[in-house]
This record gives C-alpha cells, structure tokens and sequence, in this order.
C-alpha cells in the first residue's frame, strides 16, 4: 500500500509546473490576446475591459438598435456600462415594456456576466433571422448591465485569488479591528494567479493522503495518526499580528446593500454602514428610477442552479395570489429550459438576505424579479453511474465524500486536461518553512470549466427570452354599442392581456407605487361609466367621479370588460395607458 502511494505522490506532486500554467492560460481562453469581435465569442471568459469593449463593439454592430449609457463609476472610478436595445421603428424604448438584466454583482461570479453579454449578442444577432427574436426585439425595450461589481470582476481576473475571493465591493473595512483596512489580504505566492491551499508534512497530523488519489488530503479517523496538516489559503502575515490572510478586501456584500428592509451588519454580514453606501449601487438604483417601464428584472448569480424569487426574508411575505401566478409561469418554464435547476423561495428554501437586490426593485419600483444562481458542479462528471454515491466517513464528526472528490480530480484529469487543479508544489514558507501549496484554483468549483459554457449561456438566456415573450401585452376591442336612450349610447370595451406578466404587479396596486393604467374616454361626454361585471344583465360597477378615466390593471392571461354611458354623437377615442405596458388607442363613431 506505502509504494503504491508513494508512485501516486510521484505521479501527481513532480509534474511540470510549467504545463500547468500553460493549461490555465488554455482555460482562460487566451482572452487578453484576444480583440472583442461581433458576434461575440463564449469559448472564454471577458476580462472587465473586455466587457466594457465588447458592450461598445455591439452598440458599434448594431447602431439601429442600440446605445450604450454610462450608468456610473464605482468606489475605485471603473465605469459601470449599461447596453440598450430598442427598434425606434416601433416605438420609444419608454413606451414599451421593459425587460432588465444584470450581472456579475458579486465579483467573482463571473460567468453571469458571460449570460448577459450573450443575451444581448443573440438578441441582436438573431434579429431579423429569427420570428420569435425579431418580435419581442419589436415588443420590448432591453436594458442589460453586464458587470455590476467591476471592481470585483477586475480584481478577481486580474489578481491572485480563490473561487470564492473578491466579492465585495471595494470599500476598506478594519476586519480585525487593529485600526488599519484591507492590510492583510491574500498573497499569491508562487504567483500562479490562484490562492490555493497550503499543507505540510509533520508527525502526527489530522491529515493524511488519499490512498487512490494523493492530492486528496483525508481528515484521520478518531485514534489514527496523520502525517499531514492544513495551513489555510496561501499567504503570510502581513501587519505581523500572528494572523495570515485575516483582513482580506471589504467586506461589503452589494446584494445586502440595497434600500429594501436593509439592516445593519450585526443583522446582516456585508450590510455595509447604510443602505447605498456603494456608490455604483446608487448609480444604477437612479438609472433604474429612470427607466420606469422596467417590468421584470433577471439578476444573475452563481452558483446552485436555482432561479430565487422574493421575498428575501419572512417579513416580506407572502405575496399575493396575483403576483405568485407570473412568478410561478416564469419560475417553472425555467426549471424545464435549464435542466436540474430549481425555481424556489429565497427566504423559505435557501436564506434570508437583507437589502436584497431584486426585493428592492419589486418593492419600490414594482418589477417582477429573479435571481438566477449559474452553474452546477454536479455536472462535472466523470462516471457511468448516474446514482449519487453516499459520503464516506471522516474524522471529529465530520463526513466527506471522497469517491466525488476523486471524481471532480477525473473530470479536472480527462475534461479539463489539468486546467482547473494546482498540482501540490514544494515552497519555502517565511513562517511555515517547507510547504506545499495546490489545490483547486479560482477558476474552479463555482463556475463551468470554458467547454461547459456556451450550453449554460444560451438556455439561461434563452429563460429570459421566454420572460421577454411573456411581458403584459395588451390590446383593446369595443365590443358591443346600444343605443339606451335619445341621444345615449352604452358602450362596451374590452382589455386582453394575451401574455402571462400582469400590466402590474399587485404590490404596486396595493402600495400605491405609481399610477394605476388608465382607461380613457376622449372626444365625447361620458355620463357615467365602470367595470362590467356582467354584460348578460348590464352589471356595471359605477364609478362616482370622472367616470370618463377608469383606473385598472390588466392581469395576465386575462380580460377586463368596461362600459360608458356616452350623450352625443361623432367620433369618440378610447385609449390605454399604462407605465409597464404598451399604449393602445381606439375610435369609433357614434
């Protein structure tokens, strides 16, 4: 058993450094060689300028159908780039449903801005090619913010990190209390680009080596004896208070921040010291304010492979009935686009968060919203049973399942060619003394390996092209006109929504958000006027004052029938109006 391990250690710990670099930069995608054509390539991932290039090259490509808008900067001056696409043949983007999309808010998730940069790119590719394309790019007016944490984005590509580094918003936070921020951050060092694990060899540690795969380092059963210990992610002491790596970047969480039942730090980790206190999160909450036709909001995440709708917290429960159904059409189809993804409730089957993103935009702007957490690892598989093996044992209570970490190394070995583990290398610690540093680098475990991703980019994208589909559209019919007395006319006018997202959500109804749409009578005396409940009986539910403008809400898949009692003859206009949804007119003669 000892020989054979040692062959094992042999194989994996001596292999050349140099091919594993090699293979990274393979991973990346060459991506900083690389000049932004159209259309736009997802064989790698975009660096922050990349994505800022890419954003103006579409604009460049496609001048007809769109603009660019700079949102804002953020706390270390990046500029936060917003692309629009709207046909001006058919309409202004204001008068047209609004469909909002972003990215990348946590700055190492960084496929999701891959998903927004490819919706944008196959709108605008497929316009004019395909039916189905050509019509909601006709319908709907887009607003996408690829990278909402640039600085995130930049520093996790650019700077040597974990996978789960360099979320935060880049706003110094005093971690430790010491009186100094962000002083003791992670150190590259071997200067790979990744912060990997460190261990050492000494008797009589609570580690050993995996007896199929060396890399592995197993937790000892109680009573056995390791010959191995973890020293954490690579690093060294910077402000020399006997603590590695304890007072990394922020932190500052920019889905925590936001005005919507925000509460302080000691409530909610990342809260930040008042709500907006990220100046790029202000920014685009103003740009949000100003777009007010925005109807459904996707902010895209990773990782879990979930699609979270609100509420974030119990508190902000439940919904009404009304707003579950859009939810629920939208949530479903998405679970059936993208397989082994789950539509569920953030609060109820994840966690709560507070000052939450898309709990922000329903609450104070009335838009549907949901997160989409990209990616998941149970897809980097490498065996032919498709049953999930059961955890093996470990040590202090803990259980680990090493049959899939032997799997996920087969993936890495076969699938990946090596690109996403860091071999265990020989390094002489300034502390530690002779160390070994590998493990799984940033690009690994939260995000899909560059040949996984254009799968993940379309069927995500292809969600949020049903949700453009779906958005209210409604049209208008008068229906039936009688004459009920000299010079009296009763007409009757019919709303249908043929789309699945209600004309508003029934919190904006309930809390007044802004004005309900309008139904108007122009050109003609209206004596009276109300909903029909009943055109068999002529069931009208008046309405005392001004009964010539009706205010309603045109759920989806749904109809909503009025009559006016009209005095007079001649031409009379009806029209809707309506924030969310697109303005119809009709005329008739009486």
């Amino acid at each position: 058993m000892l020989q054979a391990k040692n062959k094992i250690m042999k194989r994996y710990i001596h292999k050349n450094l140099f091919l594993y670099l090699l293979l990274s930069a393979l991973f990346i995608g060459n991506a900083a060689a690389q000049k932004t054509e159209v259309p736009l390539r997802f064989d790698h991932y975009y660096t922050y300028d990349q994505v800022v290039d890419a954003v103006k090259s579409l604009n460049k490509a496609y001048p007809d159908l769109t603009k660019t808008v700079l949102v804002g900067k953020s706390d270390e001056n990046r500029e936060i780039w917003a692309l629009e696409i709207n046909n001006a043949k058919t309409g202004k983007a204001s008068e047209k449903p609004g469909v909002y999309v972003d990215a990348n808010i946590h700055g190492n998730e960084i496929q999701a801005g891959e998903v927004a940069l490819y919706f944008a790119d196959y709108l605008l590719k497929n316009y004019g090619e395909l039916k189905d394309v050509t019509e909601i790019v006709d319908r709907n007016a887009y607003y996408i913010i690829p990278v909402v944490n640039v600085d995130g984005r930049y520093h996790f590509m650019a700077d040597g990190n974990t996978m789960n580094s360099s979320r935060s918003l880049r706003i110094p936070k005093d971690d430790d209390h010491d009186g100094l921020f962000d002083e003791d951050m992670y150190d590259d060092l071997d200067g790979d680009g990744n912060i990997c694990q460190m261990r050492k060899k000494v008797e009589g540690g609570n580690y050993k080596l995996d007896s199929e795969d060396a890399r592995i380092m197993v937790r000892i059963r109680d009573g056995e004896k390791g010959d191995y210990v973890l020293l954490g992610q690579e690093g060294i002491d910077n402000d020399g208070d006997g603590k590695i790596n304890e007072d990394t970047e922020g932190y500052v969480d920019p889905n925590r921040n936001w005005g919507a039942n925000w509460q302080p730090d000691y409530v909610q980790r990342g809260a930040g010291d008042f709500p907006f206190s990220g100046v790029g999160l202000k920014a685009i909450a103003n740009y949000i304010r100003e777009r007010e036709n925005i109807i459904i909001v996707y902010a895209f995440h990773n990782n879990g492979g979930m699609y979270l709708r609100g509420p974030s917290t119990k508190e902000g429960g439940p919904l009404s009935a009304a707003d579950i159904a859009v939810y629920d059409v939208l949530g479903k189809n998405a679970e059936k686009m993208v397989p082994g993804y789950r539509y569920l409730i953030s609060w109820k089957d994840l966690y709560s968060t507070y000052g939450d993103f898309t709990d922000f935009t329903y609450d104070a702007f009335g838009a549907y919203g949901f997160v989409g957490e990209l990616f998941q690892r149970e897809t980097e598989t490498y065996t032919t049973d498709k049953k999930k093996e059961a955890p093996e044992g470990g040590g202090f209570g803990r259980r680990e399942n090493y049959p899939r970490q032997r799997e996920l190394l087969q993936f890495n070995d076969h699938l990946a060619h090596g690109s996403l583990f860091k071999e265990w290398t020989p390094y002489k610690h300034p502390v530690y003394g002779d160390i070994e540093i590998g493990g799984w680098i940033k690009y690994s475990s939260r995000m899909p390996h560059t040949f996984m991703l254009p799968d993940l980019v379309h069927r995500n994208a292809s969600a949020v092209i049903y949700a453009a589909s779906q958005t209210p559209n409604v049209s208008m019919e008068v229906f039936k006109t009688e004459k009920i007395g000299k010079n009296l006319n009763r007409v009757y006018v019919r709303l249908r929504n043929s789309n699945a997202i209600s004309s508003m959500t029934a919190k904006a109804v309930k809390e007044k958000l802004y004005p309900q749409d309008m139904l108007k009578v122009n050109g003609a005396k209206v004596v009276a006027g109300g909903k029909l409940n009943n055109k068999y009986t002529a069931d009208i539910q008046f309405k005392e004052h001004k009964p010539e403008v009706q205010f309603l809400t045109v759920p989806g898949y749904a109809t909503v029938e009025y009559a006016f009692i009209i005095e007079g003859k001649g031409n009379v206009e009806f029209s809707y109006e309506s924030r969310k949804a697109r303005n119809v007119k009709q005329s008739i003669k009486l």
